[in-house]
């Protein structure tokens, strides 16, 4: 019989028809074929127990069985592949997602590209998940796809943040066309024209870059990382590259002129990479990757317990502007269209 996170051995209760012969007990039927079993294995096993340790985690019944290595890794292969089933389900026609995060993470030999949205209201969503990295045109072309089919419009406009990756920019093009907007993350710019300099350069120039930043003008904030450019070219040919390299999109909130209160969450990847560190801690304890499609299940599983809790982004209460900025209809920006027109 299935209790709760475990199997216990009972006396099967036996019943015989005068001419039928054996019949089955519908109430130990239910308890024998309970479904959540192995959601609340793999829920323990995402929180840091062990395939190996799960008995250890378990009061001590007498006659308990059923938890053996290889019994709970059965069960969290199951639960897995329906978590990851349900995550590729999920629909997007009714939720009005404004801005798409897209980054890669890496589990043993394995690459997951993930993608979260925001709606209008602020709150964060998994939207999908693919293997491969975010190098890899293919893989960030089978995402956004996924995600197409799975009713986001690609008639509208979005806010993409990405890590600066071709193959994403081009994916982006290919699947939801050339008239995306999209912000390059600030923090993979720092660190790859950091990566360029000696220790003795790095903190004037980490400085000045984030001073280009804050400028109210996308042509203001050019020019100055193009001054800086001038300056270090003769000596960090590599680090002038690095910084004139996609310049035009490090400034993609200025040329929209979102609000400045949403800067802190759509001017880096942040947004995804402080819960896919939850995604991470979620599946520490698997040592052995056998194989791309076991790091899918996983990280499915390990990004929905984590989404369990998200937070709305700061500054949420400014998305309308963001909403009439990217040509949305809602009740927010109708109501201002109304106010201006009575003016």
């Amino acid at each position: 019989m299935k209790l709760a996170d475990r199997k216990v051995q009972v006396k099967r209760p036996r019943l015989r028809h005068k001419t039928d012969g054996e019949v089955k007990v519908p109430a130990y039927e239910t308890l024998r074929s309970d479904r959540g079993l192995s959601e609340r294995m793999l829920g323990a096993l995402l929180r840091g127990v062990s395939t190996r340790e799960y008995h250890e985690v378990l009061p001590v019944m007498a006659a308990t069985v059923g938890v053996s290595r290889s019994s709970v890794s059965r069960q969290a292969i199951e639960a897995s592949a329906e978590q990851l089933k349900q995550l590729q389900e999920r629909r997007w026609e009714e939720v009005e997602i404004l801005v798409i995060y897209i980054d890669g993470q890496r589990f043993g030999p394995h690459h997951i590209l993930s993608a979260v949205g925001v709606d209008l209201e602020g709150k964060k969503h998994i939207l999908g998940i693919e293997p491969g990295a975010t190098e890899n045109a293919a893989s960030v072309k089978r995402l956004l796809t996924r995600l197409r089919d799975q009713g986001l419009p690609t008639d509208r406009k979005y806010l993409f943040i990405i890590d600066g990756a071709k193959a994403l920019r081009a994916g982006i093009n290919e699947v939801f066309g050339t008239e995306q907007a999209v912000q390059r993350c600030r923090n993979h710019k720092l660190r790859n024209v950091m990566d360029e300099l000696p220790e003795e350069q790095q903190g004037q120039t980490l400085n000045l870059m984030r001073a280009a930043w804050k400028v109210k003008t996308a042509e203001e904030g050019e020019k100055r990382l193009e001054q800086l450019a001038r300056f270090l070219e003769r000596d960090y040919e590599s680090a002038a590259r690095s910084i004139r390299e996609g310049v035009a999109e490090m400034f993609t909130l200025q040329r929209l002129q979102i609000p400045d209160s949403l800067h802190k969450c759509l001017a880096t990847t942040n947004i995804i990479e402080s819960p896919q560190g939850g995604v991470q801690r979620r599946t520490d304890n698997v040592t052995r990757w056998r194989d791309a499609d076991m790091a899918q299940r996983w990280v499915a599983s390990a990004w929905l317990l984590t989404e369990k809790h998200f937070r709305r982004i700061d500054g949420h209460g400014d998305l309308w502007a963001l909403a009439a900025i990217l040509g949305r209809e809602t009740k927010t920006t109708n109501a201002v269209s109304k106010n201006e027109k009575v003016a």
